[in-house]
This record gives structure tokens, sequence and C-alpha cells, in this order.
């Protein structure tokens, strides 16, 4: 799932854990961050690509003329904004990889992950984040609250990701347990070196939890982990009209996928971003952490959403999705 510390899942929609890596003190910051890649990228066949070979010679440019770590941190970011595959980042150090970890968990974003507003009898539930505990309360809280919607607009325009909060958003939504997906680690690639299909992992239990923590840990030691939404009370029924755009990414992007299997759903909007990983962290040096994908995620219904995106059913632009769908809503 994409993001920074706040909305991390993938999505975070999702999201391994990893202890701090051992580097060799003398090893440069290129050959530090090639070398966690080498060990825990989710497809080491994407490695060996040329251009992954390519942002690694570039990186070590970098390192030669960057001696500083926060400029370094910042150019290294900028070049991975056109890498081969999503989710590769750096972030200066505040606390180990192993704390960090543990913040995540328990966190809040503040208040302003998922907010309901009203246009006339048709609620509008912006969900910013897919990160922080206070975010799916306010989910939770909103579904309470629709009773008499006409319809629902879930907006996910801005929202690039995180974690849990997609639980909630797609189970409020649910008569029968879905399916969604299932995230392919490094095991498989190694065992298998194919994309999963479906058969694969429909008949595996699925990933129980609400700790990124764990989540972290168990996505890399299991080839293959199920998703799989549970309904939730009150259930809404009426239409529910999607809105994305290229932002809408990772955790976020997993949420789409799944809410556009039910007959309910109307993705309106642009496609996404195209980047659906699970990432974790590892401490590089005294200065920085690399954030580094550990995980694919292959959807039921769309395949592969990495480098693809969700497709919208109506194809609109982000600044006209909103009035597109309230036009739509208004009409059931």
């Amino acid at each position: 799932m994409r993001s920074s510390p706040s909305p991390l899942l993938c999505a975070s929609l999702l999201l391994s854990f990893c202890c701090s890596a051992t580097l060799q003190a003398e090893a440069s910051r290129a050959d530090n961050i090639d070398s966690l890649l080498q060990q825990h990228h989710y497809n080491p066949a994407e490695l060996a690509q040329p251009a992954y070979q390519a942002i690694r010679q570039e990186t070590a440019t970098l390192d030669a003329q960057i001696p500083d770590p926060i400029e370094f941190s910042r150019a290294f970011n900028q070049l991975w904004q056109q890498g081969p595959f999503s989710h590769v980042r750096l972030a200066k150090r505040q606390q180990s990889a192993e704390e960090l970890a543990a913040f995540l968990d328990g966190m809040n974003v503040g208040g302003q992950g998922a907010i309901l507003t009203w246009q006339d009898n048709i609620a509008i539930l912006t969900v910013n984040t897919m990160m922080g505990q206070d975010t799916i309360r306010q989910i939770d809280e909103a579904y309470e609250k629709l009773s008499d919607a006409q319809a629902l607009v879930i907006d996910l325009r801005h929202n690039e990701g995180g974690a849990f909060a997609v639980r909630p958003l797609v189970a409020h939504l649910l008569e029968q347990p879905l399916a969604a997906g299932a995230f392919a680690s490094r095991q498989w690639f190694l065992q298998q070196q194919r994309a999963p299909e479906s058969q694969d992992w429909l008949a595996l239990p699925a990933w129980q939890g609400w700790s990124i923590r764990s989540f972290w840990q168990d996505v890399q030691k299991q080839s293959l982990t199920k998703v799989e939404f549970q309904p939730a009370s009150p259930r809404f029924d009426r239409q529910v009209y999607v809105l994305t755009s290229r932002q809408t990414a990772s955790a976020a992007e997993l949420a789409a996928a799944a809410m556009a299997m039910l007959p309910n759903v109307t993705l309106v909007g642009e496609t996404t971003a195209g980047k659906m990983l699970s990432q974790t962290l590892f401490d590089l040096d005294q200065y920085a952490q690399l954030f580094l994908p550990i995980a694919d995620y292959f959807s039921l219904n769309l395949g592969r959403i990495e480098g693809q995106g969700v497709t919208p059913d109506i194809h609109t632009s982000a600044e006209n999705a909103m009035a597109d769908a309230l036009k739509l809503a208004t009409r059931h």
C-alpha cells in the first residue's frame, strides 16, 4: 500500500516488518540502498531489469555528488518519482524502524482522516487517508449516520493510501464476505516466478488483525496473504459513487478495486496512480530510513494494480468528478 509515515500501508491500503539491517560501515549509501533492496524486494527479477540498473547507477552518482544526508534524501526521492516500481523512499530517521512501526499501530492523524458532509440528502464521505485509529472511528461513525441518505459519495481523490481504514470503508457496504485479492511476497516469486492467479489464494485463510507491524511480519513469512473483507453493521445498500484521481494510490486503490466489485458501486473520475505495493522500512544509517516494497498486490477482479491503476466506470477529470457524481446520485 504507498505511504509516507502518514499514509503508510498499503495501502495501505496496505503493509511487513523487518528488523533493522546491519550494514557495513564502509559501504556507500548507494550500496546500502541496493543491498537492502536485493535482500528484501518482493521480486528479485525486477532488480535485474535495465530500468532498475539505470536508477541504481543514478543513485550512485547522487551519492558521490551530494554529501549532505538531507539533500541526498531529497534528490533520491525525486529520482524515484520516475522509478520502475513504487514505494521506495528515504525519510529522516527520528526513531528506529522498530519504534516507528510500533508507533504507527496506535497513531491518530489528527481528526481530518474522514469527514462526512451532505448535499441535500446525498451523503459525501471524504476519506483523506487510510491511516490512523481516528480515521477508522470516523468512518464507522459516518456509516451510523447514513440511514436517511439517498446515495453515498466516497471521495478518494486525495487519498494516497495508508493502512487499515480501508477495512470499515468497504465492510459497511457488504452483505457477505468479499475476497478482494492477495499480496505476493518474495517467497512467492522466488518459488513460482510468475504472477499469482485467483486459484492460488482463494482457498487460503484471510489475514486477520489490526497491527501494521504484524502485517509487515506476516506478509513476508507467507508466499501469499489473502485480503478478505467481512461485513460490518450498519450496512449501506443504496447507490455509492467512488471518486478517484491520479493521486489515489496504494491502500486507496485496494479499496477502489474492492468496491468496484459491488453491484451498487460506480467509480467516477480518473484512473488511479498505479502504486499498489506493500512496503516496510529499514534503518539505512544514523540519518535516514529506507522504505521499500516487500509484497505485490493482485486484485480478484483487476489483477495487478501496480503500474496499471484502477480504471473508473465513468471517466471525467478529478475536478469534475464530484459534480458528475452528484448529478448521477440525484437521478436515482
